[in-house]
């Protein structure tokens, strides 16, 4: 149903003391994405600040997004929470305007048990929009294993899961006790998207394409053409940007590298905070060489 690249959108603030949103800013950067050939987009993850945004923040962000893109290309709208009525809350909110499908993480902090997730996400599904599972351990405390999303999968509506897991024979497992289903594996990790595409993955949901889209795009149209070296290529050329873009917590390189591209980003939120000026020095060396 969903497959390609999809950049996980940054939210660009104002350089002002109460960091409003800048939202001729957030226009502009979709734009330039969707002139670089991505497949669609991701509001409101975490790449997003989605954490620090108040509900009617996130509420404007999906939906100048959606009106930004016009029905282009696919709008994936993160609504996930750790209160299963709050995401009903932002999931109904982002069906009503119109966004194509919902990105819903796992809930983080409660770790909730097996019965207890699948009634979490059988009710957000239920609001009839289209979900796709975010597994993201390393914020979330806990992994939802294959078996469990497997069973996920049989709802017409959970269309899809977001594998950052890094485990790549889990994400081998999914893909292969998904197959009879019509149900996209995104990868969650910039750095395995050649890894999952071979396994059978339908895409990536990432950071980098926020810097580097038609060099991400040129890499799953290389694959997908039969180009394997090509693709291969694109992936060892990304790799560098990759890591520079991890050197500290996301988004706060990726924040930082949009700005200085000139385009539209401005200051973190706190708790979130700038990265030191050896890291800053790094990202931007890095950052010049795809000049």
């Amino acid at each position: 149903m969903f497959e390609g690249v999809y950049p996980a959108l940054i939210t660009p603030f104002e350089d002002t003391p109460d960091a409003g949103l800048d939202l001729s800013g957030l226009r502009a950067n979709v734009e330039y994405l969707i002139e670089n050939g991505v497949h669609g987009v991701v509001p409101c993850g975490s790449t997003g600040e989605s954490a620090t945004l108040t509900f009617e923040e996130h509420e404007i962000v999906i939906g100048e997004t959606i009106d930004a893109v016009n029905g282009r290309v696919p709008v994936i709208a993160g609504t996930g929470s750790n209160n299963t009525a709050e995401a009903l809350r932002f999931t109904k909110s982002a069906y009503d305007q119109g966004a194509d499908a919902v990105l819903v993480l796992s809930p983080y902090y409660n770790k909730p048990n097996r019965s207890g997730l699948i009634k979490h996400y059988t009710k957000i599904a239920d609001v009839g929009v289209p979900v796709i599972i975010y597994n993201v351990p390393s914020r979330t405390g806990q992994n939802l294993a294959p078996d469990l999303i497997t069973e996920l999968a049989a709802h017409p509506d959970i269309v899809g899961v977001k594998e950052a897991s890094g485990d790549i024979t889990q994400i081998s497992q999914i893909i292969e006790d998904t197959r009879d289903k019509d149900f996209s594996v995104f990868s969650g990790d910039d750095a395995m998207t050649l890894p999952v595409l071979a396994l059978g993955g339908a895409g990536v949901i990432t950071v980098t394409a926020n810097i580097e889209p038609a060099r991400f795009v040129a890499l799953y149209d290389r694959f997908r053409a039969g180009d394997y070296a090509g693709a291969q290529d694109m992936h060892y050329e990304l790799s560098p940007l990759i890591r520079a873009l991890f050197i500290d917590t996301n988004p706060i390189p990726v924040k930082r590298a949009v700005g200085m591209r000139g385009m539209a980003a401005g200051p973190l939120r706190l708790p979130l905070d700038c990265m030191t000026e050896t890291a800053e020095a790094y990202l931007k060396e890095v950052l010049s060489r795809y000049d």
